[in-house]
């Protein structure tokens, strides 16, 4: 799978923004869907849990949806490729920054329609593997 075209300034500056929605946030600490989002918050990122099935994930209240999280930079999704267009409305509304696909995630429609409303798109990346490699 092909990954996007970003350079790592790009990436950078993508980075930078520290208020996270992460979508499909996992409660169970073996998944990436909450390895990674820990990561994140560990060095700094304000982490928003986006998943109605999970409770309570790194001490907070996951939320049903990505509009309730409020002014968010990077929505980050850990949702397989064919339930990305479902979340688009919800993105759409929030007016993040980003979005931002995580590896192995890719829908060419949605990531046009995010662009179409001047949302920066990255996909098949992992955001703990671009912050390292680019902290280091």
């Amino acid at each position: 799978m092909e990954t996007d075209d970003h350079t790592d300034e790009q990436i950078r500056a993508i980075l930078s923004g520290r208020r996270l929605a992460v979508v499909g946030m996992s409660s169970d600490p073996a998944k990436d869907a909450h390895r990674v989002p820990a990561y994140l918050a560990s060095r700094g990122y304000r982490v928003v849990p986006v998943n109605p099935n999970a409770g309570i994930v790194l001490g907070k209240r996951a939320l049903r949806d990505v509009s309730e999280a409020g002014r968010t930079d990077t929505v980050v999704v850990f949702r397989p490729s064919g339930r990305v267009r479902e979340l688009i409305p919800s993105v759409l509304s929030a007016r993040p920054g980003a979005l931002w696909l995580q590896e192995g995630i890719r829908d060419p429609a949605s990531e046009e329609a995010a662009r179409s409303a001047g949302i920066e798109v990255v996909f098949n990346r992992c955001m703990m593997s671009e912050h390292a490699r680019l902290s280091a």
